[in-house]
């Protein structure tokens, strides 16, 4: 049905659920701004806790046009990173408080629906159980994000729906197997996310056809998507690779690499929930050092459920490393400038966990990486970025994840990624496909022409 009545209300409103997961929010935070940028009201939920770390490091988020709301959930356990498990598991008693917010979620989107022409819901997978109280609303539509690749959300959902057809059996024999990314207590989190899935109008990744084509076609394909859309709108983070200066007011570390000559530095980074053990962590360090190879390394421990609740235990270096290395590498403890430092023509690098908003920032930059996944959809996006995209090289294969990863593996494959043919002929497929991104970001590209669909579609006159 289409209405044209003058007395109808004439906004459409987009309101963001993010999943309490600092990657999460910040790509749902990234995909706020774009659609705001369209003259689309946003809104954001989420907890007081969650939103003030955002804004610890977004700084510009108080000039932002997207409305934040904070709602509350009862305190729940804050224990520190087990160094023991690969998945974050001391954050689960702050995933499990998300099922708290399904009664404030529902009644801020029926409070928006009362004077909204259409409010477009898009909400994290993991807020399914959350919003599923929405579907009673009817000028209310529900958009699944999928903050994963399309490689790991495809073989995901192929294996769960019985593998409803055949894929290439050599592909098959070498993608990574999903044992051990996800431990039980959060397989049953997704369990009660599987119920309310189904209502949604469609899905939207932050992923590119230039980068993840065929994964995005297999699910788009009617034994996998019963007719749902799918719009692939990433990157969604910034693409421009700026030319760098210097000054003062700049983080150390650019400054730092100000001084570096070009594409000769790796930038080592786990993310925000990755916790090494000393074993580990020293071997690490021994491979950068015998490297010979300049390096920054960001050595920040894992996030606490609460941020702001705990202090993390400052990792311990061996003994003179960081003096050993002075001058060619450099140690940040805490919070460093990912996308800038990826952007930086002296980064021809980066080693790290495969987190999918890191990848796309890599990729974006026109960055190799040297692969090291530690759970979730990380093991798969290593297995894009090196057996499909070939712009990476392994540190840590899946199937050997239990196993030390030695100071000589670290060592061999820095010097590898950064000082040989090798390495050149890497960063100059990483570079080529970083310009089709750009490209397909520009007027008339193929993400530009994603983003327009979805945002013309919710936009539609039609009501569902």
């Amino acid at each position: 049905m289409c209405t044209n009545d003058q007395n109808d209300p004439a906004e459409v409103v987009v309101v963001m659920v993010p999943f309490l997961a600092h990657g999460h929010l910040n790509q749902l935070l990234h995909l706020s701004r774009l659609i705001s940028a369209h003259n689309l009201p946003v809104h954001f939920i989420s907890t007081a806790t969650h939103l003030r770390q955002l804004r610890s490091r977004h700084h510009d988020l108080n000039n932002s046009t997207v409305t934040f709301h904070e709602l509350q959930t009862p305190p729940f356990p804050s224990p520190p990173p087990n160094p023991s498990s690969r998945f974050p598991t001391h954050l689960q008693p702050a995933f499990e408080s998300t099922l708290h917010l399904r009664r404030p979620v529902s009644a801020l989107i029926s409070s928006l629906s009362a004077t909204a022409r259409r409010v477009a819901v898009v909400h994290d997978f993991m807020m399914s159980y959350v919003v599923q109280d929405t579907k009673t609303l009817p000028n209310v539509e529900t958009y699944i994000f999928n903050p994963l690749s399309a490689c790991d959300s495809f073989w995901r959902k192929w294996e769960r729906m019985g593998r409803p057809f055949r894929v290439d059996p050599e592909v098959l024999r070498r993608v990574p197997s999903q044992d051990g990314t996800f431990p039980p207590e959060f397989i049953e989190l997704v369990r009660l996310q599987l119920p309310h899935v189904g209502f949604h109008v469609g899905e939207l990744f932050d992923s590119s056809r230039v980068i993840e084509r065929e994964y995005i076609e297999y699910l788009e394909r009617e034994e996998l998507n019963h007719n749902k859309k799918i719009w692939a709108i990433g990157p969604i983070n910034h693409v421009d690779k700026q030319v760098v200066t210097v000054s003062e007011n700049r983080h150390d570390c650019l400054q730092w690499l100000d001084l570096q000559p070009g594409s000769s530095v790796i930038y080592v980074s786990f993310g925000t929930t990755t916790t090494f053990s000393d074993e580990q962590i020293k071997e690490l360090a021994i491979g950068l050092e015998r490297s010979g190879q300049r390096f920054i390394w960001v050595t920040r421990t894992a996030d606490f459920g609460d941020v702001f609740g705990s202090e993390g235990k400052i990792v311990d270096l061996p003994t003179g490393f960081e003096q050993r290395v002075e001058g060619r590498g450099l140690v940040v403890r805490g919070w460093a400038p990912q996308r800038e430092i990826l952007r930086h023509f002296a980064t021809g690098g980066f080693m790290s966990h495969c987190g999918w908003n890191s990848m796309m920032e890599s990729i974006s930059m026109g960055v190799p990486v040297a692969t090291w996944p530690m759970h979730s959809d990380q093991p798969r996006n290593a297995f894009l970025i090196t057996d499909v995209l070939r712009i990476g090289l392994v540190v840590s294969d899946w199937e050997r994840r239990d196993e030390l990863v030695s100071a000589a593996v670290v060592e061999g494959v820095v010097r590898r990624l950064i000082d040989s043919s090798e390495g050149e002929e890497i960063r100059k497929r990483a570079a080529e496909l970083a310009e089709a991104v750009r490209r397909s970001v520009a007027e008339g590209g193929e993400c530009r022409k994603e983003v327009d669909s979805f945002i013309s579609y919710i936009n539609r006159k039609c009501l569902m």
